[in-house]
């Protein structure tokens, strides 16, 4: 399902197609390490998720880049022993999947440099691909010219209500900045329910207002994107 004229929604993943680059978002590698720190147990199983969800990409579109924006790992400091088994694993996974790797670096990411610089992945702080502008959405680009802005960050997501019962879904988002359309996109590691955007506050200083914005609900039971309207109407 197309997002904006050349972007196309595949499942959580963003398809430029001209470019034939994908972009992912918000990984957060070694998220259940640091529940179990917590004293949270859960099985790990969300590598295995992450790469059977990216299969079902894969089998749609066939990439020669693809970026990951922002947050591949999910600790701030140094990586931990699952963080990086698991990174470097990924990386030769989609290393196997297209001819170039590049990481746009996110706020969970400051320590991220030895594992990319071990497979000779680039790490940016923004990424311009022609008018197209990948930043992760912690801070504000310094590019000023792009027509349109891919962030992450806020792992979007909204609560829908139907027979009593209320299930979360992950979401993309579609506004503008300034004169630049902006697009968001959900987290995809399978642990991250994601913010609802409806009630709690979003944390980007490229947005000030959400109401204006469209939603775009990924439905996993019916394997599709579905456009929900403004956000204001959700509300």
């Amino acid at each position: 399902m197309q997002i904006h004229p050349g972007i196309e929604m595949v499942d959580l993943a963003l398809w430029i197609k001209d470019q034939s680059v994908l972009v992912i978002s918000d990984l957060h590698i070694g998220f259940e390490e640091s529940l179990m720190k917590q004293g949270v147990l859960v099985p790990r199983f969300h590598y295995k998720d992450i790469v059977d969800r990216l299969e079902q990409v894969f089998s749609k579109v066939k990439p020669k880049g693809i970026v990951i924006n922002g947050d591949l790992k999910h600790e701030f400091g140094r990586a931990s022993r699952q963080e990086w088994k698991e990174t470097m694993r990924l990386f030769d996974y989609l290393q196997r999947k297209c001819e170039k790797i590049v990481i746009v670096k996110g706020n969970h990411d400051p320590s991220l440099g030895p594992l990319a610089n071990k497979k000779g992945i680039m790490i940016v702080k923004e990424l311009k691909l022609g008018n197209i502008l990948i930043a992760h959405g912690d801070s504000m680009p310094k590019t000023k010219d792009a027509e349109t802005i891919i962030v992450g960050h806020i792992h979007p997501a909204v609560s829908l209500r139907e027979n009593g019962r209320v299930e979360r879904f992950k979401c993309f988002l579609k506004g503008k900045y300034k004169k630049s359309a902006l697009i968001v996109q959900p987290s995809f590691q399978p642990s991250v329910e994601g913010s609802d955007i409806t009630k709690e506050r979003v944390k980007c200083p490229l947005i000030k207002d959400l109401s204006d914005f469209e939603v775009f609900v990924v439905d996993d039971a019916r394997k599709k994107v579905l456009g929900f309207g403004k956000v204001s109407s959700l509300s």
